[in-house]
């Protein structure tokens, strides 16, 4: 059998490299021409990939929770037959966990218990919701539409902004709901919350401005 050349041998090295347990991946290709980061971008859009510039970012996993390997390989041969040449660097990657055979907590509780852990003077939070397959996405997006969800790298899920008294984002009860909506569906996932400020008290704004990427949230 040949070995495989381009970013298809590239990528089978980084998936060798791995550790036997992996469960999911996050990656990066820089195009080494940028004038064909385009059409690249446009290549790699099943993977629902993340761009800046001349460099894409995408995610892979095992286990459903987004793009299989094999996807990923297919969707890097594109690349490779239209001779798009680049540096393809893994960012990092997770190993699967062994969990006990509880019931899965809710959206909603988990959400809950997000805000427990937080100060008690908390003011505005810039949260991720990670689904648990591509197949929730459309769906999830409708239900989750009054809290502002936004794509955010390969992923699938969505990241959004609460605010607990005033300013910019949706108040922590509205959120609620809204994950309310995807437990009753029966989408699951994990909610966790990224950033946190406190006691933030804003004049003649809607709030604090993040930047995340290159880009306010």
């Amino acid at each position: 059998m040949l070995r495989a050349v381009g970013l298809v041998g590239d990528w089978r090295g980084i998936v060798g490299r791995l550790p036997p347990d992996w469960s999911d991946a996050r990656v990066s290709l820089t195009v080494s021409d940028s004038g064909r980061s385009d059409r690249a971008a446009a290549l790699l859009a099943p993977l629902m990939p993340g761009r800046r510039r001349n460099r894409i970012r995408f995610f892979a996993a095992r286990s459903g929770a987004g793009p299989s390997p094999g996807a990923v390989e297919r969707a890097l041969a594109r690349l490779d037959d239209e001779r798009i040449e680049g540096t393809l660097e893994l960012l990092a990657s997770d190993e699967a966990t062994v969990k006990p055979p509880t019931s899965r907590a809710t959206l909603a509780g988990s959400w809950s218990a997000e805000l427990d852990a937080l100060p008690e003077d908390w003011s505005d939070l810039y949260c991720e919701v990670e689904l648990l397959s591509t197949d929730y996405l459309d769906r999830g997006a409708l239900l989750l539409a009054p809290i502002n969800p936004a794509r955010f790298g390969g992923k699938p899920g969505f990241r959004f902004r609460c605010a607990r008294r005033f300013g910019y984002g949706a108040s922590p009860q509205m959120v609620r709901r809204c994950l309310e909506r995807l437990d009753a569906e029966g989408i699951r996932g994990e909610i966790r919350v990224l950033r946190a400020l406190s006691d933030t008290r804003p004049v003649a704004t809607q709030g604090p401005v993040w930047y995340v990427g290159g880009k306010a949230v």
